[in-house]
């Protein structure tokens, strides 16, 4: 019951977190810079794959193991980390092979990874811990 209440608290944060900012700040970015390559209905089943697993992998290598140490310090620093590495991997990679994709996007989306990611990880165990008691 706790790694599925973790799970979907960590899901949570992160989808809710991520659609006012894609909403807000990444599509309007992306779309300066991108124009017609942007769809402007965002593939859902690809969308919900990445969810589904990257939440997967967070709870696995982040939010399992710090819960269980009751550590949220731990949870913020190592999701942090995943969020680096995560949204730094596809950002560095897109820039280094697409003609127009602008560091302005890089910056923005490997920040905002890092942060949600860490935030996700701490904000569920958070919220595990006061639904649970």
């Amino acid at each position: 019951m706790q790694i599925v209440t973790l799970y979907a608290t960590t899901a949570a944060i992160f989808l809710v977190l991520d659609a006012i900012m894609l909403n807000t700040v990444i599509a309007p970015l992306f779309r300066q810079h991108l124009g017609d390559a942007i769809l402007d209905t965002p593939r859902l089943g690809a969308a919900s794959v990445f969810y589904l697993f990257y939440v997967a992998g967070l709870l696995l290598l982040v939010s399992w193991p710090a819960y269980q140490g009751n550590d949220l310090l731990r949870a913020l620093w190592q999701g942090a980390l995943v969020g680096a590495l995560a949204y730094g991997t596809y950002e560095m990679t897109n820039y280094a092979t697409l003609a127009d994709w602008h560091p302005k996007m890089v910056v923005t989306d490997w920040i905002w990874g890092t942060f949600l990611t860490a935030a996700s990880a701490t904000g569920g165990i958070w919220a595990t811990r006061a639904i649970l008691g």
